[in-house]
Formats: structure tokens, C-alpha cells, sequence
């Protein structure tokens, strides 16, 4: 008996680690910071191909621009193109499900900030 509790713990505790893994994926609110400090908003959707790797798009404004994303535990990462310079994003998952990051773009000083909230 003891053997089969263990057995079913171990189960459900890789059931969720799965599931997790997939929770990352779906649509978000996007509220960012540029370089000069001025804000941006708009909408993000991860798409994932498998447990790590994914496709992410932005929307922010008239911008759109597409990336392609991976995780790996609680970090998430992204490399980018908008308007034909390339980017990247490091984010780190929340407790609440949102996505805290921080970006930079090829050839351009600074780096800028950005959250992505789970549309619930």
C-alpha cells in the first residue's frame, strides 16, 4: 500500500510539473517601459511547441513584432525582431502567473522593462 501512494504522489507530482510547464502559453496584457522611460502597452500570446520551446507575439500600438521563446524552470527567455532589429527579452515567472522581464535591442544602449499579465 505504502508503495502505491508513493507511486501515485510521484505521478500527480509529474502531472503538475507538465501542466506547469504548459501554463506558461496563452494571451497576455503587456505593460512596458522603453529606454527614454516612456510606456507602452498592448497584448502578447506564447504558443508552445513543446515543454520549452515556443512562439511569442507582441502587439503594442501600430508595432507587432514576433519572437521565438523558450523556459527553463522559472526563467523565460526571447529573441526578437521589430521593425528588422534584433532583440531580446529575459523574463522571470511569477507567483500570480505574470511574466516580469527585461529587454534590450541589438546596437541600441539601454535596455528597457516589461510585464506580461495572464488575460484571465
Amino acid at each position: 500500500m505504502r508503495n502505491l501512494i508513493l507511486a501515485t504522489a510521484v505521478i500527480f507530482a509529474g502531472l503538475i510539473i507538465s501542466a506547469s510547464a504548459q501554463s506558461i502559453g496563452g494571451e497576455y496584457r503587456v505593460a512596458g517601459k522603453n529606454f527614454d522611460g516612456s510606456r507602452y502597452s498592448g497584448t502578447a500570446q506564447i504558443v508552445f511547441q513543446n515543454n520549452q520551446s515556443c512562439r511569442i507575439s507582441w502587439i503594442t500600438g501600430s508595432t507587432t513584432s514576433q519572437g521565438t521563446c523558450m523556459r527553463r524552470g522559472r526563467t523565460f527567455a526571447a529573441g526578437y525582431t521589430l521593425e528588422g532589429i534584433v532583440g531580446l527579452v529575459v523574463y522571470v515567472l511569477q507567483p500570480d502567473g505574470s511574466l516580469d522581464g527585461v529587454w534590450t535591442m541589438a546596437n541600441k544602449p539601454g535596455s528597457g522593462t516589461e510585464v506580461l499579465t495572464p488575460k484571465r
